[in-house]
């Protein structure tokens, strides 16, 4: 555990999915739907919103309060062909209580830490809205382009042709992004 400021006596932990409590999953539940309830409905912790599920979090707690969210899963897609592993990246949230505090990047750069300590994953991986890009890219993510082969949140097959943003993070010294096509091979994060 690592202590923060400003959020005063908060501490930033990194949990597998199985160690999540119950107080942990109300503490989700409650930021995520308190963000996403009325255009996605209740939160699912297993299918976030028909998303993928993730293997790891990363959650900021005061108290027993959840201020803050990074999950990862890991995965091992095809690029150009190729098998790479990577750490899928969704559910980055921070309570609207807590932004612009910093809390988000200590989220990103903690989880990017959790990454490297998994010796099989080479990249972080995540998909995202235009207004975040700069946020992903101030925290060491890379932006390419690439067109994505995944399985929808409606459970049909897609392809997104290049265009929507795509972020990688090298987790690996002199580690460099693949060319070609991407499959997921399985739901977005």
């Amino acid at each position: 555990m690592r202590w923060m400021t400003p959020t005063s006596a908060a501490t930033l932990r990194t949990v597998t999915h199985h160690e999540l409590t119950a107080e942990h999953l109300a503490g989700l539940r409650e930021l995520f739907n308190a963000e996403y309830l009325d255009s996605h409905g209740e939160w699912d912790p297993a299918q976030p919103y028909g998303y993928a599920g993730h293997d790891v979090h990363v959650i900021t707690l005061r108290g027993q309060q959840i201020l803050g969210h990074v999950g990862w899963e890991q995965r091992t897609i095809e690029v150009g062909g190729a098998p790479v592993t990577v750490a899928g990246t969704g559910g980055v949230l921070v309570n609207p209580s807590v932004r612009g505090t910093g809390l988000g990047r200590r989220l990103m750069a903690h989880a990017a830490d959790a990454m490297r300590r998994e010796a099989d994953i080479s990249f972080g991986y995540l998909g995202c809205r235009e207004d975040v890009v700069l946020f992903y890219r101030a925290c060491g993510w890379e932006r390419i382009r690439a067109t994505e082969r995944y399985t929808g949140r409606d459970g049909r097959e897609t392809f997104q042709e290049p265009g929507p943003p795509l972020l990688v993070l090298p987790l690996r010294a002199g580690t460099t992004w693949p060319s070609g096509p991407v499959d997921l091979r399985g739901r977005c994060w």
